[in-house]
């Protein structure tokens, strides 16, 4: 196929429609080139429930058995089950998703030995590079090797099946103590996702009463999107929660690797307010000290409560390369993001929605009251949520808000991720799409009608 590279590898993954922009064969290809880069003798794969996906694992595992290499099938798992075969086993893994994306994407997520992340700075741009050489001719065997693509010995490696559920649920549990929480009654949207296949061998034995949607796992997604993150997805799980007078709600993605809570009123939790939840969590089972990063749009909330509890926060870029790599780097024991990825490390510091759920299930069964007064403590202020607007040069209105509060006295101006402009009693974030002509607005006060003002002057300039 005439494939368009540029388009189909992503920052941090490959990401694109199938069969128009990938297929089987650009898989096999993958599956060469991943083996080549890494240097990895033995791999594990996994997929999603997608119709394709299947298909474009198999065709990946044959293109890195061509190449030598012995290929374990972990078969249908989520993405953070990927992490834990890839950590566990200590292999270089593959899974093969499009997360949240509709039905007729796919995709593969890459990772070293460790589950450490394999992005455009750590392999991917190498991947993309070998790919691109072996459209016309296919990739080398040993005899056709050249000198910019050697081939490893051309016998062929083996490719084997091996069941992890019960691993990977048994590993989670023992990182976060659930056998004397009180009853809890928790509804659970999968998005007919990877959740339905998780969550039933994770929860089981655990002292709750478990109400299911969309459990079947269905890669058209005939309920919703597989989306959380959009309002419109959790309308069903909140109407859910209220009729079943549950203790709380919770949402995955398309992939289980991000987690999405509602409270017993069917009211959002903010990702910020989980990420400080389960940081003061971390922090206590690491005697009061530790560094937890969050990126740089999540809640005041955060590096506050961070060092309330002894521990020291780390502000980062968005994105989960910068997380997974600062948390590398400084040792972090967690980290969390606005966009409900959290990340531990006890998981080696791979984003697991999963656990993440298991601490509010702990937290909230360690007490008697409800969701929502206990994370009205981790709540402090009021924040905008993520605004997008469409615009015609990001540089230019980048400028123009820049100009706009450069010089003012007592804001202070940084440009770590996009424009941050933080006041004595408010902030706010503008940062450009990588993929689209987008510009994203996050902002936060000590009160509404602050957020307001400054929430609508921002977008007043972005929009023009």
């Amino acid at each position: 196929m005439a494939a368009d590279l540029s388009q189909l590898v992503k920052a941090y993954d490959v990401r694109g429609v199938v069969p128009d922009q990938w297929d089987e064969t650009l898989a096999e290809l993958f599956g060469a080139a991943f083996v080549q880069v890494t240097g990895a003798d033995a791999i594990v794969t996994g997929h999603d429930m997608r119709p394709s996906s299947p298909g474009l694992s198999r065709a990946f595992a044959r293109g890195a058995a061509a190449r030598g290499v012995d290929v374990t099938e972990i078969g249908l798992c989520s993405t953070d089950q990927l992490y834990y075969a890839s950590g566990a086993f200590g292999l270089a893994g593959a899974m093969f998703t499009a997360s949240h994306n509709p039905a007729r994407y796919n995709g593969i997520k890459m990772c070293r030995a460790g589950a450490a992340p394999v992005g455009q700075d750590t392999g991917l741009t190498e991947i993309r590079e070998l790919v691109e050489s072996w459209l016309d001719a296919g990739a080398p065997t040993s005899q056709t090797a050249t000198s910019q693509a050697p081939a490893p010995d051309a016998t062929p490696g083996t490719i084997t099946g091996r069941e992890t559920l019960e691993d990977y649920a048994a590993h989670l549990r023992g990182l976060v103590d659930l056998t004397s929480i009180r009853p809890l009654k928790v509804v659970v949207d999968a998005g007919n996702g990877m959740g339905g296949h998780t969550v039933p061998t994770v929860f089981a034995g655990l002292p709750l009463t478990l109400v299911p949607m969309y459990f079947e796992l269905d890669g058209t997604f005939p309920n919703h999107e597989a989306n959380p993150l959009d309002p419109a997805n959790i309308v069903d799980l909140q109407k859910r929660v209220r009729e079943e007078a549950a203790d709380l709600g919770i949402a995955f993605d398309g992939d289980a690797d991000r987690c999405f809570v509602v409270d017993e009123r069917g009211e959002p939790v903010s990702p910020s307010a989980i990420t400080a939840l389960v940081a003061a969590r971390e922090l206590a089972r690491h005697g009061g000290k530790g560094t937890v990063i969050h990126n740089l749009i999540t809640s005041w909330s955060v590096p506050e409560v961070v060092r309330e509890n002894g521990g020291t926060p780390v502000r980062t870029r968005v994105g989960h390369s910068f997380i997974k790599a600062e948390m590398a780097a400084s040792g972090a024991i967690f980290g969390g993001e606005h966009s409900a990825h959290y990340y531990f490390k006890d998981f080696w510091n791979a984003d697991t929605g999963m656990l993440a759920a298991l601490h509010v299930l702990a937290a909230l069964g360690g007490q008697q009251g409800t969701l929502s007064a206990l994370v009205a403590q981790y709540d402090r202020y009021a924040g905008s949520g993520e605004i997008n607007s469409t615009v015609d040069d990001q540089t230019a209105r980048l400028a123009a808000i820049r100009t706009a509060y450069e010089g003012q006295e007592g804001l202070t101006l940084d440009e770590l991720d996009g424009l941050t402009v933080t006041a004595a009693d408010w902030w706010f974030n503008v940062r450009p799409s990588n993929t689209e002509p987008l510009l994203r607005l996050n902002a936060e006060a000590r009160d509404g009608e602050t957020m307001t003002r400054v929430r609508d002057e921002v977008l007043a300039i972005i929009r023009g």
